[in-house]
């Protein structure tokens, strides 16, 4: 019960030390609202406004239908330019988009002879110059097809491909990203916390008081895990139901509390991940260029941002001995598919063994750490 009683009241005076960081208030309310909300509403859904302009060398029917498929919201109203304007407009960055249809188009397509139309895209608006590419493509494909199908007529297709999209119907990337980005947060805040609370206390000479009070390294570990795991936790929940759920409209699939639990398994890793580094560091600076190092790889190679699958052998292997790897897993098979115990139970599993090796090795550094203080 004394054991109970040190790592509670250790916990509670980091809870109240946090309490008067007014900095690290605001960072833990920016993180779970605004950084959410913004990493949801930020991603664009579709093509927007996209600036175009076409040149139209046949003047002809097919041409004009072409012309005019393109409108907003996607594309602003294309501006007819001249052959000559083309490269000029696009290198004062005028246009993202030219479409240049050439003489004899309708008569060529018509003919059965080959056409070709050049589409000239301004490729360093990267999320424009991709998407547009491709919206481009179909509308042309499409007007032209139903052009050449009035004078020639088409039989059925042999095959119609139904799309039938799970999980997320309407391919809204809201949804993706503002739940990504709660699950992202969890590993950074949960490192930041734990690891400024110990440089903190050692830059203030606090530590020095804890070690002449009858606690011991396990206790002033445990402390500083539940209570800015704690802390974690309840911006988590809030953050899905106020902004995620709230403001931003995004269904939450499974159970929030199953949610929370693996998010406290991860949290009980990560947390002894900060401790150790800030064993390592030796004052804040120091502390935030290694979680760049740190944090970096966890978030981009964990399987949130870009499928594992499409990662090297080695990538894959390697972060396996990482928790994002399995708190992504775990939060995308409940938040998102709403998976149940009998499904995620394995990242469960990996997580407790993570971080019980990392809570180890964490301690036996915090030990060292703190017989070299005395």
């Amino acid at each position: 019960m004394r054991w109970l009683t040190n790592i509670y009241r250790l916990g509670v005076k980091e809870l109240w030390s946090l309490v008067r960081d007014p900095m690290m208030l605001i960072l833990i309310v920016y993180t779970f609202t605004v950084s959410v909300y913004t990493s949801a509403s930020a991603v664009p859904e579709a093509l927007h406004n996209a600036s175009i302009a076409i040149v139209d060398e046949d003047g002809s029917p097919l041409s004009q239908r072409i012309l005019t498929a393109f409108y907003p919201p996607q594309f602003t109203r294309p501006a007819m330019i001249g052959l000559g304007e083309m490269d000029a407009g696009m290198d004062a960055g005028r246009y993202t988009f030219v479409l240049n249809m050439p003489p004899n188009l309708q008569r060529d397509v018509l003919a059965g002879r080959p056409a070709a139309i050049q589409l000239n895209v301004d490729a360093t608006r990267m999320s424009q110059a991709f998407t547009g590419s491709s919206y481009i493509q179909q509308i042309v494909l499409s007007e032209v097809n139903e052009f050449v199908a009035r004078y020639r007529g088409s039989g059925a297709p042999p095959v119609d491909l139904v799309l039938r999209a799970r999980f997320n119907p309407q391919l809204e990337k809201a949804w993706f990203g503002g739940l990504m980005q709660i699950i992202n947060n969890v590993t950074m805040l949960s490192i930041i916390l734990t690891g400024a609370a110990l440089i903190r206390e050692r830059e203030h000479g606090t530590i020095e008081h804890l070690l002449v009070m009858p606690v011991t390294p396990t206790e002033i570990m445990l402390a500083k895990v539940w209570s800015m795991g704690l802390v974690v936790l309840i911006a988590v929940a809030a953050s899905l139901h106020f902004v995620v759920q709230g403001l931003l409209h995004v269904p939450v699939q499974g159970s929030v509390p199953l949610f929370l639990a693996g998010a406290a398994l991860c949290l009980f890793a990560t947390t002894a991940m900060g401790i150790f580094m800030a064993t390592v560091a030796r004052s804040m600076p120091q502390f935030a260029l290694l979680l760049i190092l740190i944090l970096i790889p966890l978030q981009l190679l964990s399987g949130g941002t870009t499928p594992r699958e499409s990662m090297p052998a080695l990538v894959r292997d390697l972060m396996l001995a990482a928790p994002t790897t399995h708190f992504v897993e775990l939060g995308q098979s409940i938040l998102f598919r709403g998976a149940g115990l009998s499904v995620v139970w394995k990242p469960f599993l990996v997580l407790l063994v993570i971080g019980s090796v990392l809570f180890a090795l964490s301690l036996r550094r915090f030990r060292k750490a703190i017989g070299q203080m005395a």
